[in-house]
């Protein structure tokens, strides 16, 4: 059931004046909606946020002091608009000697802006290409490494710790083969090939060989990682791209100008007041219909909704990439996000017509229109003031990531045991067929076990919670091949479940939605798909592989699942994956029908 037709939120902001708000909703959730905006508007809390309020998020005097010094982001716009010549200069001139290809090595926070923006902006013809690698699996690494050999690239080593397990991987990776090819200490030229961004302090200290490196850019402190995107994070690959680093900051600039405002016209507050209020009345699951052309930002925006909100059994869950389906096969937990170029007065898309059936059907729509002028820079912005308005409305820090250590701990007790043993702890599979074999959690593995494969895939399905969702965790390399099939899965399991289905690649995931699958809602279904590593690659200074690495973390998460009574399967797809793939796909069907 659905409630009744959305239709348009029209309403007077605090001084009086009428403006209209991009919302369909139905009337069930119109008042709870004008309500949230209204208690924002009326509690200065975008003044408040300006003013470093800390008191906005928390009575608590510690965690007020904690997000006092997490609040740099507001900043980024105008401070790093005089830095834009600067940086201008590093990417001609990395152009200039000769560099064909810069490949940014971090996760989350740290690679997930640079990706937005390599993929969004077609290179200048005084830029080099740019890509990322956020990925343990051999099998990326190794692409990664033909793609951007040693010869000519430039390596962008990205963490704001320094300590990040995967990136200090990446640079023992690199660094080994930047010094076969430019020769090592004293003479070395390796490090002509390197260039970090982190903190300044411990940060730096803990990434090796940083003294022998072409440039180091040492972010501000007070800004974490998943606000990060207007800093050198972002602005360094865009410097490389060859970007207009004065007009990418001059769009955040006026962003952040109009997120001034006092009134319910403040884009970051009645988007942030509204999202929260749906969430609070079990609309959300946010789910993104983002356009061609900005598809990009939705796994930017997964990560910043996911891990600033999803905390303390609440939490906003972002849906980034399902394909849109008929109203029917949508639950009353959904509220859909169109984000797109605004053309004249229409949007003039493919869309409008499933939207207009969603609204139809009584699902809440959000349509955001970029204006004529407007881009990335400001919906960077937009979207970090949203999301600490957001997170105010709901009651919590949406600075910190109190459960991402979790899976972390749990990696690094599973290699301790590697490094002991030679082998990774793992219980025997439940069942198997053909190429996939299933592992389950400790309630499967305790209980009467199903005959075959399939029974075990329904019986996992039938632990689904009401108004929950699934999440497909692929800690795979990811191939065109691959994300099609991966998106038909989502699909799938969306249309026979009538759930919302969240995917991620891992490890990258656990840097990013990674927070709020254990301190959010308590709502979630997993399926883990890992793979065998035919050809495994050593990583330089460890016990462990590249291989074992991935399949640690991989353990590691379903044991901090597990931890907190969600329920998880893991299925190996054999050493072809994509075979695996089409066989897991039969068999959910089957599971399904």
């Amino acid at each position: 059931m659905t409630d009744a037709p959305a239709t348009p939120v029209s309403r007077a902001s605090a001084s009086g004046a009428p403006f209209d708000l991009p919302l369909r909703l139905p009337d069930a959730l119109r008042g709870p909606v004008e309500e949230a905006i209204t208690r924002a508007v009326a509690g200065r809390w975008a003044e408040r946020l300006w003013a470093r309020d800390a008191a906005l998020w928390s009575d608590d005097a510690g965690v007020q002091e904690r997000i006092a010094h997490r609040l740099g982001w507001l900043d980024a716009p105008d401070a790093f608009a005089e830095r834009a010549a600067e940086l201008t200069a590093f990417g001609l001139g990395a152009a200039s000697e000769g560099f064909g290809r810069a490949l940014v090595c971090g996760m989350g926070g740290s690679s997930l802006a640079p990706e937005v923006l390599a993929r969004s902006f077609p290179m200048s013809e005084h830029g080099i290409a740019v890509s990322v690698l956020d990925s343990t699996d051999p099998a990326a690494v190794r692409r990664a490494t033909y793609e951007a050999g040693p010869e000519t690239s430039l390596y962008l080593i990205a963490s704001k710790s320094g300590t990040t397990t995967e990136t200090l991987a990446f640079l023992a990776h690199f660094w080994e083969r930047a010094e076969a090819v430019h020769g090592r200490a004293p003479q070395s030229r390796a490090g002509e090939h390197f260039v970090a961004i982190t903190d300044p302090g411990r940060s730096l200290e803990a990434i090796p060989d940083t003294d022998a490196f072409r440039s180091v850019f040492l972010n501000p402190e007070d800004v974490g990682g998943r606000y990060s995107a207007l800093t050198y994070v972002g602005l360094v690959p865009a410097a490389l791209l060859g970007l207009d680093l004065d007009e990418l900051l001059r769009d955040a600039r006026l962003m952040a100008e109009r997120c001034r405002a006092a009134d319910a016209a403040n884009p970051g507050v009645w988007l942030g007041a509204t999202l929260a209020a749906l969430a609070r009345r079990g609309r959300d699951k946010l789910t993104f219909v983002i356009e061609p052309e900005l598809v990009s930002l939705g796994a930017w925006l997964e990560q910043l909704i996911a891990e600033s909100t999803g905390k303390q059994g609440t939490g906003v869950i972002p849906v980034d990439g399902e394909p849109l389906g008929d109203p029917a096969v949508y639950g009353t937990d959904r509220v859909f996000l169109r984000l797109g170029r605004f053309t004249g007065d229409a949007w003039q898309t493919a869309t409008d017509a499933s939207l207009e059936a969603l609204a139809a059907a009584g699902h809440p729509v959000i349509d955001l229109g970029l204006e004529d002028g407007e881009w990335l820079g400001g919906e960077f912005f937009r979207w970090e003031f949203a999301t600490a308005i957001c997170g105010a409305a709901l009651g919590i820090d949406p600075f910190d990531e109190p459960n991402v250590t979790e899976s972390k701990d749990n990696t690094r007790r599973v290699l301790e045991a590697f490094a002991q043993n030679g082998t990774l702890p793992v219980d025997p599979p439940l069942a198997e067929a053909g190429r996939l074999r299933l592992f389950g959690d400790a309630p499967l593995r305790l209980s009467e076990p199903a005959t075959d494969l399939v029974s075990e895939l329904r019986r996992h399905l039938a632990r689904a919670r009401p108004k929950g969702y699934l999440a497909l965790h692929a800690y795979l390399h990811a191939t065109p091949e691959r994300d099609a099939a991966l998106r038909d899965l989502q699909r799938l399991l969306r249309d026979g479940t009538g759930r919302a289905v969240t995917l991620g690649y891992g490890p990258r995931f656990l840097h990013s939605t990674g927070q709020l699958h254990k301190g959010g809602t308590p709502s979630g279904c997993f399926l883990q798909l890992v793979a065998q590593h035919p050809i495994d690659l050593p990583i330089p200074g460890r016990d462990e592989t590249f291989g074992v690495l991935i399949d640690a973390q991989a353990l590691g998460d379903f044991a901090s699942l597990e931890s907190h009574d969600l329920p998880v399967v893991r299925l190996d797809l054999s050493g072809d994956p994509d075979a695996g793939l089409a066989e897991l796909r039969a068999a959910l069907e089957q599971a399904l029908s």
